[in-house]
């Protein structure tokens, strides 16, 4: 059974930080490139940084170069966005997605940035 489960969230103030992760079960875990996605309220689910699978490859939305780094631990089978200087535009739900032919969708965890 595939499961993508994300942790992390909450509630921080404007410049804090937090990190995400996504633990990864039920199928080749280092085959498959992993990206955060993120949805506000009232607007479309949209791509935040993405990794590739062995190379180190990363892509980032450009609201949040030099403040999110996407990385991954393939023998734990967990993906992880640390998320620094965040801004309350950063807030919504952030989705842990992994695809390769196959696209597998976590179930999403609460970020919040207000002060």
């Amino acid at each position: 059974q595939v499961q993508l489960v994300e942790s992390g969230g909450g509630l921080v103030q404007p410049g804090g930080s937090l990190r995400l992760s996504c633990f990864a079960s039920g199928f080749t875990f280092s085959r498959y490139f992993m990206s955060w996605y993120r949805q506000a309220q009232g607007k479309e689910r949209e791509l935040v940084a993405t990794m590739g699978t062995t190379d180190g490859s990363t892509k980032y939305v450009d609201s949040v170069k030099g403040r999110f780094t996407i990385s991954r631990d393939n023998a734990k089978n967990t993906v992880y966005l640390q998320m620094n200087s965040l801004k309350p535009d950063d807030t919504g739900v952030y989705y842990c997605n992994a695809i390769f032919g196959a696209n597998f969708w976590g179930q999403g965890t609460q970020v919040t940035v207000s002060s």
